[in-house]
């Protein structure tokens, strides 16, 4: 049975990335919904010998992609919306540390960012909304 959320996490990811780069984008950028929005998280899990694990999201992550210039329209729209919101810059590639990423991210004006990726959650006309010309990952 499918549930339909009234929420939607979504992952706008730049077309023209390598494979091995969309699936680091991807992990970086939903890592910080959860700590922002705390309801996405479901409860931990347990198998059936009692071993436990990590709590994960409670609804699907939806993969978009799109070219640069649909990115930079989705980023502003996430921001008129002021949904919360992650992004990956280009810079992010040649970084190897948090303090690293998040210095890369604060030397550049939001227009200037030159976003490969963003995540978002929020009401899912919203992010319908906000992810207008962007088209599911194959």
């Amino acid at each position: 049975m499918s549930t339909r959320f009234d929420t939607k996490i979504a992952v706008l990811l730049r077309e023209d990335l390598e494979p091995w780069q969309r699936l680091n984008v991807t992990a970086f950028l939903v890592s910080g919904l959860g700590t922002q929005v705390p309801e996405v998280v479901g409860e931990p899990y347990e198998d059936a010998d009692g071993v436990p694990y990590l709590p994960m999201f409670r609804q699907p992550v939806l993969v978009f992609q799109g070219t640069k210039e649909v990115l930079g329209a989705a980023h502003a729209r996430a921001l008129s919306r002021a949904l919360p919101r992650a992004v990956f810059t280009s810079d992010l590639f040649a970084t190897g540390h948090d303090e690293a990423n998040r210095a890369a991210v604060r030397a550049v004006g939001t227009a200037g960012l030159d976003l490969v990726g963003l995540s978002l959650h929020g009401p899912r006309n919203a992010v319908d909304k906000v992810l207008k010309g962007a088209r599911m990952h194959p």
